[in-house]
């Protein structure tokens, strides 16, 4: 089987189901940023990251290929595990991972080790994927994807804190101020 296909060469691409629709389809957007986030954590998993934190890492990117190719599959034909995006394994990571942060008193800017920065690029990409998929409609975005993508934005925040403690970089806090008005 050859990689290119040529079918996608004016601007359309094919479903998982069937069927083909326009690369800026609202569900070709929605899935399509979904597999950057995923492509995103991988890359977040090539840095030194303890080991419990990349495992979660590996989970969050089947959990996401889980939703992306409920995404890509309109009519269902695929069997599909709604558990796959289930919030309780995310919630039960980010209290472990804040047990050990001190708490948490203003913003935080983006930056602290190179891991922790990625992290919250990843961070950012996951609430894109977010916005995406929230434009779709009920039928087309299973429940509980947009309550996954949302802790899991949550949980790559408070990975982005868990890796500068780890790794004993200081983050860089930010407070509204009149001067900068």
């Amino acid at each position: 089987m050859k990689v290119y296909t040529r079918t996608g060469d004016d601007g359309e691409t094919s479903l998982l189901s069937g069927g083909r629709v326009k690369k800026n389809n609202h569900r070709v957007e929605a899935y399509g940023t979904v597999d950057e986030l995923s492509s995103l954590v991988g890359l977040l998993l090539c840095e030194s990251v303890p080991d419990d934190v990349a495992q979660h890492l590996v989970d969050v990117q089947r959990s996401l290929f889980a939703v992306g190719a409920f995404l890509a599959d309109p009519e269902g034909r695929m069997e599909h595990e709604p558990e796959s995006w289930e919030v309780g394994r995310l919630e039960n990571w980010i209290d472990a991972m804040c047990s050990e942060l001190p708490e948490l008193r203003a913003f935080i800017l983006p930056g602290g080790c190179r891991g922790a920065a990625l992290a919250h690029v990843v961070r950012a990409v996951c609430r894109r994927a977010e916005r995406r998929v929230s434009i779709l409609s009920a039928a087309e975005a299973p429940d509980g994807v947009l309550r996954y993508l949302n802790r899991l934005s949550d949980a790559l925040f408070t990975l982005a804190r868990f890796l500068n403690v780890r790794s004993e970089n200081s983050e860089t806090e930010w407070h509204p101020s009149s001067e900068h008005s």
